[in-house]
Parts: structure tokens; C-alpha cells; sequence
């Protein structure tokens, strides 16, 4: 299978934001894409404090440009999930970002936390390799047919 970039209908090539604190997660999300021959790029940070410092443009790294889409996880030191996802939320540059919870937590009171901040989907990570590639398809059928605001 050759690789690709990931486009949109108007050939927009978007950027994947990772927000997990855990090496061995990040990493098999990174092999996940390759795995399928996906070569968007990915700009990874450790916390929703390092999340939100970048995507404002105060952190250590540029900003990504948009469009982009953030894979959240939920358990982080410093900022947990749900509170950059509504940090995201009540800041007007940001809120329209498409977030997808990427995180191991199956408890219905997080999913209920995350759907309420108007989250694209919640992702419980129980088998890695297996529920990384099913992702990696997920986006790429997402970005080919969901049109997003300018």
C-alpha cells in the first residue's frame, strides 16, 4: 500500500494534535498512522497546559496551523483532559477545534464530561494496536466527508 496524505474534499491536508502525557500510547499512535500508510503530520504535546500554551501561541513550539484535529487524553498531570477540552471551549480562537477523546477511562462520567464540551467521539484505548489502526481509519473517513468552518 503506498503512503498518503490525509486530504479533505478541497485537498486540505490536516494536522493531527496529540495530547497524551504517555510515551508508549504516543507511540503507538505514531505506528498506527505509518502502519496504515498515513503521513499527516503529527504534533505531539504532554498535558493541556503544554496543549493550550501551543495552540495559542505561547508555548515552546508554533502553533499547528489549521485545520487540525486533537486525539485528548484524559488522565494528565497538570491539566486532565476535560479541563483543556472546556479551556478550548470558552477560548473564541479555539473552540470550534474537532476534538476526539482518545483515553482508557470507560467510565460513563467521563464520556458524559466529554460529550457535554461537544467532543467528535470518546475512544476507549482497551487493546492498543487493534483500536490505534481502527482511529487512524476513523480520521481518514472523517476528514474525506465532514466539511469544518474556515
Amino acid at each position: 500500500m503506498p503512503s498518503v496524505v490525509v486530504q479533505d474534499h478541497d485537498g486540505t491536508q490536516p494536522k493531527i494534535v496529540l495530547v497524551e502525557d504517555d510515551d508508549g500510547d504516543a507511540k503507538a499512535v505514531e505506528r498506527a498512522f505509518k502502519k496504515s500508510h498515513i503521513l499527516n503530520p503529527i504534533t505531539r504535546m504532554i498535558d493541556g497546559r503544554d496543549a493550550l500554551d501551543t495552540l495559542r501561541g505561547t508555548g515552546s513550539v508554533p502553533a499547528p496551523e489549521k485545520p487540525y484535529l486533537l486525539l485528548v487524553d484524559l488522565n494528565m498531570p497538570r491539566m486532565d483532559g476535560i479541563k483543556f477540552i472546556k479551556a478550548l471551549r470558552e477560548d473564541p480562537h479555539l473552540r470550534q477545534a474537532v476534538v476526539f477523546v482518545l483515553t482508557t477511562s470507560n467510565r460513563d462520567e467521563d464520556k458524559a464530561k466529554a460529550y457535554d464540551l461537544n467532543v467528535a467521539g470518546y475512544i476507549v484505548k482497551e487493546t492498543a494496536g487493534r483500536d490505534f489502526l481502527k482511529l487512524v481509519e476513523l480520521m481518514d473517513n472523517f476528514w474525506r466527508i465532514v466539511e469544518l468552518p474556515e
